[in-house]
Formats: C-alpha cells, structure tokens, sequence
C-alpha cells in the first residue's frame, strides 16, 4: 500500500517516530532496545523515564515571564493623580479632627487651622479625584448608585458627605469679618453655631475618609497592595494623624499646640509600626515597599515620621521647630503614601510576585488537605 493510502494513524505515527528521532539523534527503533545509560542520555531531552518503563513527565521550572512579554497582570492605569488624592484625602481628614480637637478645647488658633486646610484639601482632592476620572460629570454620575460592595463607590459618598461639612465650618470661620448689621449681622450671628455642628459632623466622617482608601487598594488585584489588606488601613491611619497634626504645629501658636504634639506622637507610632509591618511581613511581596522607587519612598517616609515627632515633643515653646516638625510630618505623609501606590504598581509588573504567591497558597492546601485526610 502506497503512503498516500495508508491509514491516518499510520502514518501519524511515522511522523511521531521521525520527530522523536530527530530529537533523540536515533530512531524510535532503537531507542527502545537502548541500555539504561541511553535512556538516561535521552531522558535529559524528554524529562527523564523511570526503570519500570513509563515515562515520568517533569515540568521545568517556571521563568517569570508571560504571553508575548505581556505581564500577568495589568498595571493599573491610575497616575500620579491618585497617589496625590490618597494623600490629600488623608490631609483633610486629620486636619477635621485637629479642628474638632480645638473646638472642644477652645483652643481658637487649632481649629481655625484645621478648618481650613480641611476645606483646602478636600478640594484639592476632588480635584485630583475628577482628574483621574476625566470628566466632571463622572464624579456626578457615581452618586446616582450607592454600592456598598464597590469601595469606590462608598468612597464617592463618603467624600460627598465630608465635603460640606467641611466647607460650612470652614465658612464660618468668616463670620468675625461680616458686618454687624442687615443680612450680614444674620450670617455673622448663625454661622458659628452652625460651624461647630458642621465641624463636629466632618470629624465623624473623617475616619471613615482616612482609610477608605485603604481599603480601595486593597480590594484590586494587585499583589502588594491585595496582601497588605490589614496592614494598609492602620498605615494610612497613622499617616492620617500625622498629617494632621502637622497643620497644628505650623498653623497654631505652641501654647495651643499641645493636643497637636500628642496627635503627632500618635500618628507617628502607628505609622511606623505599620510601615514596619508591610516591609516585612507579607513575605515576598514585601520586597516592592522595599526596592527601587518605592523603597526610597518609604525610607524617606521613615526618616522624616522620626524627625516630625522628636521635633514636635522638643519643640514645645518654639514657634520656628514646631512648624519645621510639621513640615516633615507632611513631607512624610506625601512620601508614604506615593511609596505605597509606586509599590503596587511595580508589583504588578513583575509576575513572580502573581505567580509565586499563587504557588505558595495552593501547596499551603494541598498540605492542609493531606492532613486532614481530604
């Protein structure tokens, strides 16, 4: 029978003995009465063979690449506006709770500086908020749903309901400038009273602010910021506070300063310990918060946390370190929180960050599974 009739299986199997040859430099023939020294000259090219005589498949090692060079995962496709919302949003929120800790204190100076910059920053941040989404109108258009299962969404709202209560304590701190009389005298006598309920509300809405975001990135599939999902919460908490109290050492006299100090101590302790705790403890996905960009970053972060807050206890009768304490704890809080968005960024280009902890979770349960007889 001519090759062009024979069966298809035959002549599939020419074909498999022809292509295993030419890998092997013999025919399949003679492969199978090879000794065992030539099958383990073979068995380096096909993966190894076990004595019994089948065939053991062995799978290389993975190299971290992906299809094409593509990564695993796709960057995220926020810029540096969202790194500057993060931190802007963190600013209003620990300035509202300085200027509720003023007002409770009757402490003028303090809460005058905490309204204000509140009003500042949470402008600041809807803009860069906006900015990111393209258009005004999407902002508009994500409060016509409220999901509680999207942390964007909560976020939008949160954001909405803090912006003006902020803006009406911050309005009235005005009213000492409006004219005794007419309409005006009005405002001037309604506005305090209505300043104090709205600043009390901005500080209730204020935690929620502080660490929405938080919880934003760790909702996404990025790798770093997916892991640090206990961590992140407490670290932007921290920087939160700090941040804060920053406004207070600049803006307030150091004889009204003294619930800012404690609020810097406070905030720095706990943004120290949760920077700490994300550079070591998620294992290999650590190593983002600690390399390239981001590890100067949060360095830097470190660096000046300490300084702000030595510099806020000692400076205690000193107008000039006192503002110099808060302009690093400022300093820090910007560069912790571009650290934490430039870590999950560079982790997610990276695929043994996706892969390896991937591997680890799923021997994690196979071992589990042993155990319990599964």
């Amino acid at each position: 029978m001519s090759s062009e009739h024979q069966p298809v299986g035959d002549r599939f199997r020419r074909f498999r003995d022809r292509l295993d040859g030419g890998r092997s430099g013999a025919p399949r023939g003679q492969l199978s009465g090879q000794s065992d020294a030539g099958l383990t000259a073979a068995s380096g090219r096909r993966g190894g063979r076990r004595r019994g005589g089948g065939e053991e498949l062995r799978v290389p090692e993975a190299e971290f690449t992906s299809y094409y060079g593509r990564p695993v995962l796709k960057p995220p496709v926020w810029d540096w506006a969202i790194a500057a919302y993060l931190f802007t949003g963190g600013l209003a929120a620990g300035s509202s709770l300085l200027a509720a800790g003023g007002q409770l204190t009757d402490r003028p100076a303090l809460r005058r500086a905490g309204r204000v910059t509140a009003l500042a920053a949470v402008a600041a941040s809807t803009a860069f908020l906006i900015e990111d989404l393209g258009r005004p109108a999407r902002f508009h258009h994500m409060l016509r749903v409220a999901k509680l299962t999207s942390p964007m969404s909560v976020g939008t709202w949160i954001l909405a309901a803090f912006g003006p209560a902020a803006g009406a304590a911050a309005l009235a701190e005005a009213a000492p400038l409006l004219p005794e009389r007419g309409v005006s005298g009005l405002a001037r006598r309604v506005l305090p009273p209505v300043g104090q309920v709205a600043g009390l509300a901005a500080a209730a809405t204020a935690p929620a602010l502080a660490t929405y975001t938080a919880v934003l990135l760790s909702d996404t599939a990025v790798p770093s910021w997916h892991e640090a999902y206990r961590e992140l919460p407490f670290l932007f908490a921290g920087s939160t506070l700090a941040s804060g109290a920053a406004v207070g050492l600049i803006g307030a006299p150091p004889e009204q300063a003294a619930p800012a100090r404690r609020m810097a101590v406070v905030g720095a302790a706990l943004e120290l310990a949760a920077a700490h705790r994300v550079e070591t403890g998620l294992g290999l996905l650590s190593e983002p918060y600690r390399s390239g960009r981001p590890g100067r970053l949060m360095n830097a972060a470190r660096a000046l946390t300490l300084a702000g807050a030595v510099g806020a206890l000692v400076g205690r009768r000193s107008r000039v370190v006192s503002a110099i304490s808060g302009a690093a704890l400022l300093a820090a809080s910007l560069a912790t929180r571009f650290g934490v968005f430039h870590a999950g960024v560079a982790s997610s280009r990276d695929a043994k960050y996706t892969v390896v902890p991937q591997r680890e979770r799923l021997e994690r349960r196979r071992q589990a599974a042993a155990g319990t007889g599964d």
